[in-house]
Parts: structure tokens; C-alpha cells; sequence
């Protein structure tokens, strides 16, 4: 049985084309990529505008097309490629795009049922892992990283992002090891409002 990535979101709210093109690599610098693309990217998924779900099929001629879901036929690396998503949800159609591992068949559809179930649910905020995979995804390069050799030997590879504290200047942090505070720092406004969940 071939081993399956966890299924995330990597985004709150609708990326306009730039983030979307963006968030396509957002594992640049990463430094096992070129060995492992596949497993960095394998899982993660965002919202996309209805356009773009449409730039992306006019694009290039899909793998396969089945029920309101598409695959490119160019693949990120290995069998991991981009499925794009139209779902009805809560009375409306919304469109996503997320990366599977076709060579786990079901991944598709497993993805498909993981943002329905995500997306349905009313007033959820998000959840400690989702905040900081925004924050990530957000991020300008120049502001994270991957822990080098100047790091602790058991932080070598682990993200980080620079953070500003009052009195304490720029300084890195461990993407997962942020406090409830930096976290609410670094999220848009728009977002504040939803980092009481980050505790979860």
C-alpha cells in the first residue's frame, strides 16, 4: 500500500493568479526538494477563483476530467500532480486546486471529501496547523526559510520565519514553535479574527 500525505490546506480565503502561481512551488529552498517534491507537495490544497480554475483547463489538454475535477497532465514531479476542483458547497460553487499522488488512486477523491468537509462546516475557525501554513504560504522568501548548518542539529531542515518582538528586534523562530501572540502578528487583519482557534 503506498503511504499517504495529510491532507491540509495551505491557504485561508480565494488566491488571486499571483498566490496561486506562487503557492504552486511554495517549497523553493526547501532542502530535500529536489529529491522529494512530490512528498512536500503531495496533500496540500487552497481556494482558487472560478477564472483561474478555467485559465488552468484552457492551459493545457487535462489528464482526465470526472466529475466536476481535472488533473494537469503535467506532473509537479514523480506521479504528484495538480487536480482542480468545482464543489458545491453550502449551496454554492467554489473552486480549489490541491496536489495528489496519483499513484495512490484514491487520492483524488479523498482530497475532493476533505475540503468538503473542511469547508462545511459553519464558523470554524482555523486550526493551529492551518494558521501556520498560511503564515508559510504568505511569507515573502526573504522572511523564511529552511534551518541550515547554523542552526541545532535537530532543527536542520525545519522551516523558520522572521518575527519582530517589542524591544527584541527581527529574529528567526521555528515556523511550528510560534506563540499564540506571533501567530496573531503575523496573520492579515482580515484573518485576527479566527487565531483564538490557533490554540487548537
Amino acid at each position: 500500500m503506498i503511504p499517504s500525505s495529510p491532507i491540509r490546506k495551505v491557504f485561508e480565503g480565494v488566491v488571486d493568479r499571483r498566490q496561486m502561481y506562487r503557492l504552486f512551488d511554495r517549497h523553493v529552498g526547501h532542502p530535500f526538494r529536489s529529491s522529494d517534491a512530490g512528498g512536500l507537495h503531495a496533500g496540500e490544497w487552497f481556494e482558487i477563483a472560478e477564472a483561474d480554475y478555467d485559465h488552468m483547463l484552457d492551459l493545457l489538454p487535462p489528464l482526465w476530467m470526472r466529475g466536476g475535477m481535472f488533473a494537469l497532465a503535467e506532473y509537479l514531479t514523480g506521479s504528484v500532480t495538480s487536480i482542480f476542483f468545482a464543489l458545491r458547497v453550502r449551496g454554492r460553487v467554489r473552486w480549489f486546486h490541491g496536489y495528489c499522488d496519483l499513484a495512490d488512486r484514491g487520492s483524488p477523491e479523498r482530497m475532493r471529501r476533505a475540503i468538503l468537509e473542511r469547508e462545511a462546516l459553519p464558523g470554524r475557525g482555523m486550526t493551529r496547523a492551518e494558521c501556520l501554513e498560511h503564515i508559510w504560504s504568505e511569507a515573502h522568501d526573504a522572511y523564511r526559510g529552511h534551518a541550515g548548518a547554523d542552526w541545532p542539529v535537530e532543527a536542520r531542515g525545519r522551516r523558520f520565519v522572521v518575527v519582530y518582538g517589542p524591544g527584541l528586534g527581527a529574529r528567526t523562530r521555528l515556523l511550528e514553535e510560534l506563540t499564540i501572540q506571533e501567530i496573531a502578528a503575523k496573520l492579515p487583519g482580515r484573518l485576527l479574527a479566527v487565531t483564538d482557534a490557533a490554540a487548537a
